[in-house]
């Protein structure tokens, strides 16, 4: 009896389902656009459609008569299917808006809500620093190793620490509880969800990374509407995901190649990182380009000063006269502070005079603040990310030092000269925790009982004696006890790795990854049997939320916990950019 009344209710909960996945629609349901900002429109159809035998609606009027007319593609490639697509629309009237599409026999709708600009535009300027990867243990971690604490007090704190507003960040994307750097640093540039791997676009189905439907990012705008100037300061390449995501629009952050050119069209007026070897013809050597486009020659033609080392940056950004700064330290993903300042491996020689991400921020400063009309400039401290992934966490930690200093930085610009909004966050978390000491003074070889917790943790016993907020030395005989919560296969040494990079995992013949034996025999390594698929080979991030902090005019919208697409609307309002 139960179960005859529970087939119609199946029956209807199936039709439901085959309705609602029937049709995709971008931008998705619940997303959020400000006034005048473009978007793309999309319609993904299951089958293979006559125009004449589609409706498409935004508030039970044809689509045409607000988002303009389209493209109906009625066989797409790649799909076997229909879809209609409206590239670089916007609304121009705040509201709620529902879309609904219908093939006849088959339907769905979205609701979008657009906003306008709430009151006079309150920044001249916005700074967003993205510590990528960065999590609470990182910045406790650098609390303690760069200003110290004993009795359970600090003795001061960090530039992050010591800003008026607050708020906890949700970081997960459209198809996966755990974002990516494209994904997460998308949102804050466009305002919009995506996906995995994708930058100020909608995943389509389509295979071109190329085609899918795009989002206008905060730079765009803000050089579209009012003529601002744009930074993009990054550790990593530039081309690498979060840098890419003030600029690019591609469904594959691996499209390096393009993505360059993406950067050379949008033209930010500063421009500092690594990455060189995407902006070299394929003949010259070191060059990852498949073709003979000269980048480095096209932004030297556009008016921007080349600089290859931090001296000839300090003395560019120093020049009344410079308004474009093209700054290129390394083909690649520069060298991190632990290696530059104190470490000094070889690989490190190759490359001597690479600038710190502090005075790359001071340099952006110089360059962006002769603009009449104000700036927005991304500063991103890439390395923690890449640092957290091999399990290495000294690494990691000094590189946040620098992010907060850059920070530091930044916040002193503002006070000098006001109008100015400036946000400290990350992209995505890593699972990684401070749980005591490891203390080499106490007898015996097996390193776990030299772990210290709770009363038997203490304090470890970094120094700073020349004052710059960095450890002398990351090798003392007491130092944090921190561990990650998920990794490969490894051999935990219990102790920094001086030579360089921790590289915990390598392939084997089965071709999975399993605890590289290079460590096998430091003294007292001890083997930990990995909790990660055996094809990862490094850890990854996690869904924790993300703390932001932020000072000056329009963050005090920053409060309790907030999406991470809302940091884009912040951003939007402090700026006055959807006005109606």
């Amino acid at each position: 009896m139960k179960i005859r009344m529970l087939l119609p209710v199946i029956m209807v909960m199936a039709m439901f389902a085959s309705t609602t996945q029937a049709l995709e629609i971008y931008p998705i349901h619940r997303a959020k656009m400000p006034v005048g900002v473009k978007f793309d429109f999309k319609v993904e159809f299951d089958t293979v459609l006559p125009k004449d035998k589609v409706t498409i609606t935004v508030n039970d009027r044809p689509y045409a008569d607000i988002l303009g007319d389209g493209q109906y593609v009625e066989e797409e490639q790649d799909a076997a299917a229909s879809a209609l697509i409206v590239r670089g629309t916007s609304f121009n009237k705040a509201g709620t808006y529902r879309v609904t599409a219908s093939d006849g026999s088959a339907s769905k709708s979205v609701t979008w809500t657009v906003v306008a600009s709430e009151g006079k535009r309150s920044a001249k300027n916005v700074i967003l620093f993205i510590a990528d990867g960065l999590s609470i243990a990182h910045r406790t971690a650098a609390r303690v190793m760069s200003k110290g604490i004993s009795e359970g007090k600090y003795w001061a704190p960090l530039a992050i620490d010591d800003m008026p507003h607050m708020a906890l960040i949700g970081t997960s994307g459209v198809d996966s509880l755990i974002t990516d750097s494209a994904n997460a640093a998308s949102a804050y540039n466009t305002g919009h969800k995506s996906s995995v791997n994708a930058l100020g676009v909608y995943a389509d189905r389509t295979k071109s990374s190329l085609d899918d439907p795009r989002q206008e990012t905060l730079a765009e705008l803000a050089k579209r509407k009012r003529n601002m100037a744009v930074g993009v300061v990054s550790d990593a390449e530039l081309q690498d995901a979060t840098p890419a995501a003030v600029f690019a629009h591609t469904r594959r952050r691996a499209d390096k190649a393009e993505i360059t050119e993406m950067l050379f069209n949008v033209k930010p007026e500063v421009i500092l990182g690594g990455g060189s070897a995407y902006f070299l013809p394929q003949s010259t050597p070191g060059s990852k380009r498949k073709d003979d486009k000269n980048f480095i020659r096209q932004f030297q033609e556009a008016g921007y000063s080349l600089v290859t080392t931090s001296d000839e940056m300090i003395a560019a950004g120093k020049k009344a006269d410079t308004r474009r700064l093209l700054g290129l330290f390394h083909p690649g993903n520069m060298d991190g502070a632990l290696d530059r300042k104190v470490l000094k491996p070889s690989y490190v020689k190759k490359f001597p005079n690479q600038p710190d991400l502090v005075d790359m921020t001071k340099a952006a400063l110089e360059v962006l603040s002769r603009d009449p009309n104000g700036f927005y400039l991304m500063v991103e401290a890439a390395l923690i990310d890449k640092f957290s992934h091999p399990l290495d966490w000294e690494r990691t930690v000094y590189d946040t030092i620098m992010f907060d200093q850059a920070v530091a930085v930044a916040k002193e610009f503002a006070r000098q000269n006001g109008e100015t909004l400036v946000i400290a966050t990350g992209d995505h978390t890593h699972g990684l925790s401070i749980i005591g000491t490891v203390d080499d003074n106490k007898p015996g070889s097996d390193m776990r009982e030299k772990i210290g917790v709770y009363a038997d943790a203490g304090y470890p016993n970094y120094e700073d004696r020349d004052g710059d907020g960095y450890p002398d030395r990351v090798d003392v005989s007491k130092r944090l006890a921190v561990f990650f919560s998920n990794f490969p296969d490894h051999y935990e040494t219990f102790r920094p790795k001086l030579e360089q990079t921790f590289v915990p995992a390598v392939m084997n013949e089965k071709k999975q990854y399993v605890a590289n034996e290079a460590y096998k025999n430091v003294p007292g390594a001890m083997l930990r049997s990995g909790i990660l698929p055996r094809n990862t080979d490094t850890g990854v991030h996690s869904a924790d939320d993300m703390t932001l902090t932020a000072m000056g005019p329009g963050s005090e919208r920053f409060r309790g916990f907030m999406d991470n697409t809302e940091v884009f609307h912040v951003m939007v309002q402090a700026l006055g950019l959807a006005s109606e």
